[in-house]
């Protein structure tokens, strides 16, 4: 019989956690002793887990958007459209955090902020690559990274590789869509810019998606992909916004101006592009 309100263990439930359990399999011991604010300030251990849970998140967007990268060059659509799925549920996540950094008011910011050095978020390697296999390609970004030759090559490999969207339309052309040969051998290294005739093709897709769902659908999810990456990018902007004001970033940006040019940049504009042509 249950005492009040203390209940007893089930009889089932392992009392003697040698060897592998809940806190060895995660390595809590490591990951919770990851949190080393510099200040004896309250809230700088808020801006220090918000910044690496990100990063865990981003980790995890990676892993996703590299295996979905994998089967649709292998010709797997439908997994990868499961990659992708499961990518802007992660995003969204990612913007929620938003929500708990902006409780830091620009008062408790700025009790902390001269000890974070030349530290910023410009440098995170993880977004520079989820940036680079999304298609925003920069070589000048690489050089960021001369601290650290390993993140170097990781990122000059994504450089020099396919991007997601090349992948796709490396796919649709093995699949027998017209897609303009200029862009299956094109240099890597740069972004992709704005082709009307795969407008065109997509404009094709658009006005018959019964005829090709996978395809349909793939398209679809690349725009709440990148939908929802664009609104993470919003809400960090507003996020700075709010607690630094128009402040140069530590890591010598422009801070939010800088941040407001990247809402201009796109990875699939022909996605976008055809949205003006359905219907008329």
């Amino acid at each position: 019989m249950e005492n009040g309100n203390i209940r007893p263990l089930e009889d089932g439930i392992e009392k003697d956690l040698t060897g592998l359990n809940y806190g060895s399999y995660l390595q809590l011991d490591t990951l919770l002793a990851a949190q080393a604010p510099l200040s004896t300030h309250h809230d700088e251990m808020l801006f220090i887990i918000a910044h690496q849970t990100t990063e865990l998140w981003l980790k995890l967007v990676i892993h996703e958007l590299r295996s979905a990268m994998a089967l649709i060059a292998a010709d797997s659509l439908g997994p990868a459209l499961k990659r992708l799925a499961r990518i802007k549920h992660i995003q969204k996540q990612m913007t929620d955090q938003w929500s708990v950094l902006a409780t830091l008011t620009p008062s408790e910011y700025a009790q902390f902020r001269g000890i974070l050095g030349k530290s910023s978020g410009f440098q995170s390697m993880q977004y520079r690559l989820l940036e680079f296999l999304l298609g925003n390609k920069n070589a000048a970004m690489i050089a960021v990274f001369a601290h650290h030759p390993e993140q170097q090559q990781i990122l000059q490999a994504a450089l020099d590789a396919p991007s997601l969207y090349d992948e796709f339309l490396l796919f649709l052309h093995r699949r027998g869509y017209a897609i303009p040969a200029e862009l299956l051998d094109r240099d890597r290294r740069v972004p992709h810019t704005l082709n009307a005739a795969l407008v065109d093709v997509f404009t094709g897709i658009y006005d018959a998606p019964e005829a090709q769902w996978d395809v349909y659908e793939t398209c679809e999810e690349l725009i709440d992909v990148e939908d929802t990456f664009q609104t993470w990018r919003f809400r960090h902007l507003k996020t700075v916004e709010r607690i630094i004001g128009f402040k140069r970033g530590t890591g010598g940006s422009s801070g939010v101006a800088f941040l407001r040019r990247a809402l201009d940049l796109t990875f699939f504009p022909e996605l976008y592009a055809v949205r003006t042509e359905i219907g008329r």
